[in-house]
């Protein structure tokens, strides 16, 4: 028997009588070892007629998925990775109709069906939104494996009950079932099935069984043909061979990767020497390792053993690669590319030759002012990768940043992530509080009143961070984190970042009080505001207006103010001794 799956794609894909394509597909055959560890997938989605944008939606599923379905970790069932892609894809359609002109008009957002095939080991993994379909051909019998979501109503009218962008939360149909070789699997936008029966596609699929692109054509013509009004997409997937299964392919399938024992230099795992430990906490124990195949260094972080039993802490430490591997930008740290399965549960990271943010502070107790853009700018874009895939970083701090020998900044931990659309992102159950991931001294004053956070939240960590830099020490102290009432928070006092032993320009002051500010939305709209007012005053508004003088020279305040009591007092004390 052969040692690897193997199967044959044919696709097909024609906007038939209207104006725009809306539909999309795509496949993806990788090579080891995740052909072993993820397997085969195809995907295909179809936009609804009444949006002009449904287009961008299909791809965006569609692309999305099969990027991001690779990037989770080993250790995630097939279903469980999925159904994570996918509520991220969905709240991220979401919230682009809810930012768009047609906010409170679902059918004219982001909006489209989904049909996903995942062929692993011997088992096919279906899902499933929408009208678009998945269906077998077993011997001669064409089977449908997916049920329309679809509501029928008066003259022949059909609406869609379920779909990708829809709402904010997404159900999907899930089907795991085996295959054989020989397995013929069909998925269709409902431009095809709607105008060609089963027996007409399968009898096409067996005239052309070696040219399936060939056949994925001649069935999308024969529904033109039949006057299909819509755009009309196929995809054939043909099972040509099954690869044996082994006791560790069952258990990447079910998600039971074991943790790895406890690492000691000289040690080897899955062709990585540990040279030495270089961090230890209550989530997560680092090492240094090599690589034995290409020479090269790297980081290995496994969980800690105090998550041996705690199934949020290892779902959290789980979700850390697949942030990281969704995430491309120079300013933040790189998971290294798979080239073996894992035995055990860990993840491969860059080695940054550098030091964190924390220690070069301490090197560094007065830094220049444009050193101090120069690694915010940074850091920014860093977050900026987070936001644009509606991620918040929600833990950044000295220690979680890194510069390398090139001066290159990096985010290095995202223990901490919120990604929207998983369940982590809901609110907690019977009123709890949200638990406080980040660390309290940077963390923004609005999780302390038990609200989600914002892309604002990020943007005052990093305000935070850039005070520190200014000054050596921190805007609020430790006060915001005992300000869990709107009326503590609206006492909250931000010292003055100016100093009379520092050149700092007045206008700063202003710039990280507004980015600093308790209330969310009283600070700067984005974080790419934040850092262009860093370099550039105000030329209206309060930003404008000097400071007082207790703000930015308290010591030299006090001294005129001492000297005018002084010699006002003494005034008295003369008129006194001179009167009658």
């Amino acid at each position: 028997m052969d040692t690897a799956l193997k199967v044959s794609i044919g696709q097909h894909s024609d906007r038939g009588r209207k104006r725009v394509n809306q539909d999309f597909h795509g496949a993806l055959v990788p090579g080891a070892p995740l052909l072993a560890t993820k397997g085969v997938a195809v995907a295909l989605a179809d936009g609804i007629g009444s949006s002009e944008v449904s287009q961008v939606a299909s791809q965006f599923a569609v692309q999305g998925f099969l990027d991001d379905y690779y990037c989770t970790s080993e250790a995630w069932s097939v279903k469980k990775s999925v159904e994570r892609v996918l509520a991220a894809t969905n709240a991220w359609l979401h919230s682009r109709t809810r930012l768009g002109p047609h906010a409170f008009d679902q059918d004219r957002g982001y909006v489209c069906t989904f049909s996903a095939l995942v062929l692993k080991s011997n088992t096919a993994h279906l899902f499933h939104v929408g009208d678009s379909r998945i269906y077998r051909l077993h011997g001669d019998a064409l089977e449908q494996l997916t049920q329309d979501h679809r509501i029928q109503v008066a003259g022949g009218r059909g609406f869609l009950s379920r779909a990708v962008g829809f709402k904010p939360q997404v159900e999907i149909d899930y089907l795991a079932l085996p295959i054989e070789t020989g397995d013929v699997f069909l998925l269709t936008t409902d431009g095809v099935h709607e105008h060609v029966d089963g027996p007409s596609m399968a009898a096409a699929v067996r005239r052309a069984r070696h040219d399936l692109d060939g056949a994925a054509r001649e069935i999308v013509a024969e529904a033109l043909r039949r006057g299909s009004p819509d755009n009309a997409t196929l995809q054939i997937v043909a099972v040509e061979a099954l690869p044996a299964q082994d006791a560790r392919e069952a258990r990447q399938r079910h998600g039971q990767l074991p943790l790895p024992p406890p690492l000691e230099a000289r040690m080897i795992l899955d062709g990585h020497r540990i040279v030495r430990q270089l961090h230890l906490s209550h989530r997560s124990h680092i090492h240094l390792a090599v690589d034995l195949e290409s020479g090269a260094p790297l980081v290995l972080k496994t969980p800690s053993t105090d998550l041996r039993d705690d199934a949020d802490g290892l779902e959290r430490f789980l979700l850390e690669e697949w942030v990281a591997r969704r995430i491309d930008s120079p300013h933040v740290l790189k998971p290294c590319p798979r080239t073996r399965p894992p035995s055990h549960l860990y993840v491969a990271m860059e080695f940054i030759d550098g030091r964190t943010l924390a220690q070069w502070m301490v090197d560094h107790p007065r830094p220049s002012i444009e050193t101090v853009r120069g690694i915010v700018e940074q850091v920014a874009r860093g977050l900026q990768a987070f936001h644009r895939l509606d991620m918040l970083h929600q833990d950044l701090r000295p220690e979680n940043i890194m510069i390398d020998a090139t001066g290159t900044v990096k985010i290095i931990d995202f223990g901490s992530v919120r990604v929207a659309g998983l369940q982590d992102d809901r609110p907690a159950p019977d009123g709890a509080p949200a638990p406080i991931l980040g660390t309290v001294q940077y963390t923004a004053p609005e999780y302390f009143l038990g609200q989600p956070g914002s892309e604002r939240s990020d943007l005052y960590s990093l305000a935070a961070i850039t005070y520190q830099m200014l000054s050596g020490r921190l805007p609020y102290g430790t006060a915001v984190a005992k300000a869990r009432t709107p009326a503590a928070q609206r006492r909250l006092r931000c010292d003055p970042v100016l100093d009379d032993d520092r050149d700092i320009p007045f206008w700063i002051d202003g710039v990280l009080r507004k980015a600093l500010h308790p209330d969310p939305a009283r600070r700067h709209e984005a974080l790419s505001e934040f850092v262009h007012d860093l370099r550039h005053p105000k030329r209206d508004g309060l930003d404008r207006v000097r400071p007082p003088l207790v703000q930015q020279h308290p010591v030299l305040f006090w001294k005129i103010v001492s000297t005018i009591l002084g010699i006002a007092l003494l005034a008295l004390l003369m008129a006194r001794h001179g009167g009658p």
